[in-house]
């Protein structure tokens, strides 16, 4: 029985799936490649490798569908207890101090997948930011399956594990067999399509937040993203990125801050200096 996926075949994939996506297929996790293939082939009727890739290269829907299938949308709400207190404790306090003038926060959740991490951001800063602050919450995703379950806004129970029951009980509401975010958290975020190989369209960000995303590009796309987020953020405004992820070797212009809880990077230019 011949291979279904042959070298030719692995190496045309992974090249339209890496112009379009900036996602880097290496040989060690080609067989998630061709699980995902096997799948997709099977769902449009088709017999051969060679047929889907002609279908993807002249239908953009099934090129974004196949881009679904291979992300890895795992999330949970206050995941990585280290970050979220740096964001409590340190971000949170900072952002109080340099934006008392604008009374506005604007935030990004790159790669926000069915959208707990941008909802945990949004109670969080309901919690802890003065009453009179503005708060503009975008979750963004390359799978649209994802986001369409962030916008519900519903979980089942099992989802709900890790937020504290002073959360719990005060921005969710227990209905069907599962909980739904209240109205007043789910105002805060707006969800969105993107694909992190093109701008965005935000500025003046105070924060991002690309968790566990920059490990499935190569050191190029890694580096186009991170500029891109540069010139995206304000002065003063900081970057999370995975525990396992480092921007360390990379020519950036963030500065690594080291707090008590966890570590990350911050933009502090402000009319084209640096400030120590």
């Amino acid at each position: 029985m011949p291979d279904f996926l042959l070298d030719e075949d692995f190496e045309k994939f992974r090249k339209i799936i890496y112009d379009e996506s900036g996602i880097h297929f290496s040989s060690s996790n080609r067989s998630i490649l061709e699980s995902r293939l096997r799948e997709r082939l099977k769902i449009a009727r088709l017999d051969t490798v060679d047929s889907y890739y002609q279908l993807i290269r002249s239908n953009s829907d099934e090129l974004k569908t196949l881009l679904d299938s291979v992300t890895t949308n795992l999330t949970r709400f206050f995941r990585n207890a280290a970050h979220m207190q740096t964001f409590e404790y340190f971000v949170i306090p900072e952002l109080i101090k340099a934006r008392s003038r604008e009374r506005r926060v604007k935030i990004w959740s790159a790669g926000c997948s069915t959208g707990e991490e941008p909802y945990t951001i949004a109670m969080l800063c309901k919690e802890l930011l003065p009453p009179d602050f503005t708060i503009e919450i975008t979750g963004s995703d390359i799978s649209l399956k994802s986001l369409l379950i962030g916008q519900e806004g519903f979980y089942a129970e099992s989802r709900v594990s890790g937020i504290p029951e002073s959360y719990l009980s005060k921005y969710f509401e227990k209905k069907d067999g599962g909980y739904r975010i209240v109205d007043s958290i789910k105002s805060l975020v707006r969800f969105d399509y993107h694909n992190l190989k093109n701008d965005s369209g935000l500025s003046n960000l105070d924060v991002v937040f690309c968790r566990n995303v920059l490990i499935y590009f190569d050191e190029a796309a890694q580096k186009a993203s991170v500029n891109r987020f540069w010139s995206a953020m304000a002065p003063r405004s900081y970057l999370f990125i995975g525990h396992s992820e480092s921007l360390f070797g990379m020519k950036t212009q963030f500065e690594f801050i080291k707090t008590e809880w966890a570590c990350i990077y911050g933009k502090s230019v402000e009319n084209g200096t640096t400030r120590r």
